[in-house]
């Protein structure tokens, strides 16, 4: 059996914690062969670690020895190094977000399918058990009405790596946590078209010195990003969602929730339950699931491997992951402009 030569592109902590080992136990379908990071020091110790051959100082040179690439980096080079490795004919997995920004994300789209090769984006709440649950009942409740989600977290602003950096970021928040649940809302919506959005940013809380914070120490003088959004998104067919998300709210405990309301029943993803009126009562339904990470993280890497060797089809499409971007934008423009935005 042919297997899958992948190379890792950025070897910190997600690529460390979730890529790595999710590949490692497809050891029957995939080789990890070669990594690269601007510290090069760090690339040869994973490597070391993790019995991967080749370290690279140049990402070009490490295409000519893969397949596929696992892209790990911040933001502002998702694009960059998306296009040159789909132009240099090797399929991409890219972490979330898409891109900066929805330019850069058709520009993506146009590389691979210039190249012919597949790219997806690594958003693998898709492939916790409520969620795939939920996508399978979700014919159920009928035509979708209101969708609510929440994703909230009591003082926990990511005191390390640069994700409030804005220059290597492009946002805070919503970018970075609140784009996880917008991708897992549109695929459970089946896609549909945003028609306008009005939303509005916050980042005071965090810009306010003496700061008690859960996920370690950040500099309040040089905090530039946005702690706490909300947001009121309409698509076609008359669906609306009411969305919110924060690494930093003023609340009891830390909050994820997401619910659609539909013709014919509902239902809430975390934890899932669905809710219909039937035999002349409302009834609630309720399932036994666990949800873990590691094994979304796996899932996730499973259906790339195998759609790579065309053994599947792929699951995370970049199109979709670019309508999650165009939201995002939206949010940030109607914060600037303090009105609502129509796509």
């Amino acid at each position: 059996m042919t297997k899958l030569k992948m190379g890792i592109i950025g070897v910190g902590g997600i690529a460390q914690s979730r890529h790595i080992p999710s590949y490692q136990q497809l050891k029957e379908k995939v080789e990890l062969v070669a990594v690269y990071d601007t510290n090069q020091t760090r690339a040869q110790e994973v490597a070391e670690k993790n019995h991967i051959p080749f370290v690279f100082s140049n990402y070009n040179d490490l295409f000519e020895e893969v397949d596929a690439v696992t892209i790990c980096t911040p933001n502002k080079f998702h694009a960059e190094i998306s296009i040159a490795a789909l132009d240099a004919g090797v399929h991409v997995l890219c972490e979330k977000p898409m891109a900066m920004n929805a330019r850069e994300c058709e520009l993506m789209i146009e590389a691979a399918e210039k190249s012919n090769k597949l790219l997806s984006i690594a958003y693998h709440y898709r492939w916790l058990e409520s969620a795939m649950l939920a996508k399978k009942s979700s014919p159920e409740i009928g035509d979708p009405l209101v969708t609510r989600v929440q994703a909230l977290r009591r003082r926990k602003v990511p005191g390390w790596g640069v994700f409030t950096n804005k220059e290597l970021q492009g946002g805070g928040s919503l970018i970075d946590y609140g784009c996880h649940y917008l991708d897992l809302a549109l695929w459970l919506l089946n896609d549909p078209e945003p028609v306008a959005v009005m939303g509005k940013t916050y980042n005071r809380l965090s810009k306010m010195p003496n700061q008690l914070n859960d996920w370690g120490t950040f500099d309040h003088q040089t905090f530039d990003v946005d702690d706490h959004v909300s947001a009121y998104i309409t698509f076609e067919n008359d669906i609306s969602m009411l969305f919110e998300c924060t690494w930093a709210a003023n609340i009891k405990e830390d909050q994820v929730h997401l619910s659609i309301s539909g013709t014919n029943g509902g239902m809430n993803v975390f934890p899932y339950e669905f809710y219909q009126p039937k035999h002349g009562a409302f009834m609630t339904t309720e399932a036994s699931v666990k949800d873990n990470q590691k094994t979304a993280g796996y899932l996730q890497a499973k259906n790339f491997v195998e759609s790579c060797l065309g053994e599947a089809a792929l699951i995370s499409k970049a199109a979709h992951a670019m309508k999650v971007t165009r939201i995002i934008d939206s949010i940030y423009q109607s914060n600037q402009c303090g009105s609502i935005v129509t796509l």
